[in-house]
């Protein structure tokens, strides 16, 4: 008897560690989002929300994610903290070519700011629209991940790969607006970046 209750009582024990252990990631369109991550530069960051970018209401691009040092809904709250960020995107679609991305961010951050705000990145937007044509084209299960670092700046990675450093603040401050803006690039993944209905289900 009393082995059978140290068995169940294992099991319970057993069970609740898988749930705590798998209750740290997020399951989108079988992208795997973890809950919590921790920047190169020893920045610890949560998930604030994940969700689908799509285009012509069908067509499913890839899983973006927003990390931040805490939980946060509010727009402004979130571009004036200038702490570590990350934005991070997990291509679903066949392929992705970089010309079309590009195409896709600077339209993006030209409906988000006025001309004068863009003339303040354009030399550095030039980096970013430069690297990322010399890729050519994302497939399926790559990922892109833009790291905010207050002591280096904006970390590009392809695929886990450093490719550039883009400094300043401000830079990655007019990147979140392509996502979290007033006119963001997916209304329903901006949302979900939020912390709204995005599609995140938990392991």
């Amino acid at each position: 008897m009393e082995r059978n209750v140290i068995a169940v009582l294992t099991g319970l024990i057993f069970c609740a560690m898988l749930c705590v252990r798998f209750a740290h990631a997020a399951d989108i369109e079988g992208v795997r989002v973890e809950d919590r991550i921790t920047l190169p530069g020893g920045a610890p960051l949560v998930l604030n929300g994940a969700g689908v970018r799509h285009k012509l209401a069908f067509m499913k691009l890839y899983v973006g994610a927003l990390y931040l040092p805490m939980k946060k809904a509010n727009v402004e709250e979130i571009l004036k903290d200038a702490g570590a960020k990350r934005i991070a995107m997990f291509v679903l679609a066949d392929e992705i070519t970089a010309r079309d991305l590009v195409a896709s961010l600077n339209n993006s951050l030209a409906a988000n700011h006025i001309p004068l705000e863009l003339a303040l990145i354009e030399a550095r937007l030039r980096q970013l629209n430069e690297m990322m044509i010399g890729v050519g084209a994302l497939k399926k299960g790559a990922s892109v991940t833009l790291s905010y670092e207050p002591a280096t700046g904006t970390h590009i990675r392809i695929n886990s790969e450093e490719k550039l450093v883009i400094k300043g603040e401000d830079f990655f401050r007019a990147m979140l607006k392509i996502w979290i803006g007033d006119k963001p690039v997916d209304g329903r993944l901006r949302d979900a970046m939020l912390g709204g209905a995005g599609g995140m289900k938990l392991f």
